[in-house]
């Protein structure tokens, strides 16, 4: 039995090579991943690494863990960050694990259409580039990987494919892609690191796809279809206002919604699987097969439904929070002090409250526009919520049965604020 590290395991196509790889039944497989406690839950070895840590840039580091033959396959990489990021996971770590193999093989996965002016496509050619330089690389770049589950762009495919009244594609709709399963990439992994096929025809690289082509628009409609909602017509963006959406993604932190996505989907996400699939045993199988391997659940459609809902949950709660805070800080004492004229409290003590408030408003609401450890901030503005009513509740009462809602708007606030958390995570 051959072993396996696999860094970036706990990504989406990395957590389905260590999962295909280790069911193979010939790999033994250690999963490296900056927080490894779920991949240890299910059974596999881990090593906890964070590739942004100087220590693992040295190739001592790696040695322990790539002796007598060990494999590696590196599937970690950033659709955005910092350059310094940018060139610590797809430069400086991968560099250092190459340097340390004691005979094993290694697999790099890129990506195609990386001829894009984007951060993401520069780095994924850098990243390339040292592994040619490191030599006995296989270096992969797959086209759309979907899977049974679905992360970063996959899920916007299918949150655009689910829209109420129209689905939404970006562009004309007529890119091509030919998508390929996640499990199939890794039997393409597994057949390369068995018996490398060399350097591929595409400056070192080879790419692989699936064997079915089709445009953007059929694929939402495939989508759609899979999702078992009824057929809608077609609503194209075009790209100058995608650039924008993705300009305001970008500043925003909205995940998929950015420029690079845009950029990508704009040369299409086709990739040319015939040259390789001429040297390995793995046949992908076509996307209109593999998506209809098994229904649709209601967590499929939920997860479509509420996918774009999230970052505007996360805008709702932050412009309330910039309005709250701009109140607590600005309204003059006569605005507020009358509602509380009960308060056992002086008039000076209340305004300082309310300026103490504002701040802490205006604080959260700073935190959700940059989505700032999504969590922690959740679970602050849930106590800071608790904090109002029950402060409230006991200076003024009355509030709770104030025309308009009053202290009551409250609850459902705190509800919207749990349903964000509850989508936090998203592996």
């Amino acid at each position: 039995m051959s072993r396996v590290l696999v860094l970036g395991a706990d990504g989406f196509i990395g957590r389905h090579i260590a999962f295909a790889l280790r069911a193979g039944g010939g790999h033994a497989v250690v999963a490296v991943a900056r927080r490894p406690e779920r991949l240890a839950a299910m059974g596999f070895a881990v090593l906890r690494v964070d590739l942004c840590d100087p220590a693992c840039h040295t190739p001592a580091f790696w040695t322990p863990h790539l002796a007598d033959g060990t494999h590696l396959v590196i599937a970690a990489g950033l659709l955005t960050g910092a350059d310094a990021a940018f060139a610590a996971v797809h430069e400086a770590a991968p560099r250092a694990a190459y340097a340390a193999r004691d005979g094993g093989r290694a697999v790099l996965i890129s990506a195609v259409g990386i001829t894009a002016d984007t951060p993401f496509a520069a780095w994924r050619r850098r990243g390339e580039a040292v592994a040619r330089a490191a030599g006995n690389v296989t270096i992969l770049r797959p086209g759309l990987v979907l899977a049974d589950t679905s992360y970063g762009g996959s899920s916007l495919l299918r949150a655009l494919a689910a829209l109420p009244v129209r689905r939404v594609v970006v562009g004309t709709g007529a890119e091509p892609c030919n998508p390929i399963h996640a499990d199939d990439l890794a039997s393409v992994v597994s057949d390369c690191l068995a018996a490398p096929p060399g350097a591929g025809p595409a400056e070192g690289a080879w790419e692989i796809g699936g064997p079915e082509h089709l445009s953007q628009d059929a694929l939402s409609a495939l989508l759609r279809s899979w999702l078992g909602l009824a057929p809608a017509p077609v609503l194209r963006v075009p790209y100058r206002f995608a650039r924008v959406a993705g300009r305001v993604g970008d500043a925003l932190r909205l995940g998929p919604v950015s420029t690079t996505a845009v950029a990508q989907l704009r040369q299409g996400i086709a990739a040319d699987p015939a040259p390789l699939l001429a040297r390995i045993a793995a046949r992908p199988e076509p996307v209109s097969r593999f998506l209809c391997r098994r229904p649709a659940g209601t967590q499929d459609l939920w997860q479509a439904r509420l996918y774009l809902l999230k970052p505007l949950l996360r805008l709702v709660l932050a412009a309330m929070w910039l309005v709250s805070g701009l109140l607590g800080l600005l309204l003059p004492p006569a605005a507020f002090t009358p509602v509380l004229a009960a308060a056992p409290l002086p008039e000076a003590a209340l305004v300082m409250l309310a300026r103490a408030g504002g701040l802490l408003d205006l604080a959260l609401a700073a935190a959700l526009l940059r989505d700032w450890r999504p969590r922690q901030v959740g679970w602050a503005q849930l106590a800071l919520v608790a904090a109002y009513t029950s402060g409230l509740s006991i200076l003024a009462p009355g509030l709770w049965l104030a025309p308009f809602g009053g202290l009551l708007k409250n609850l459902p606030v705190m509800a919207l604020i749990l349903v964000h958390l509850a989508l936090a995570e998203e592996r």
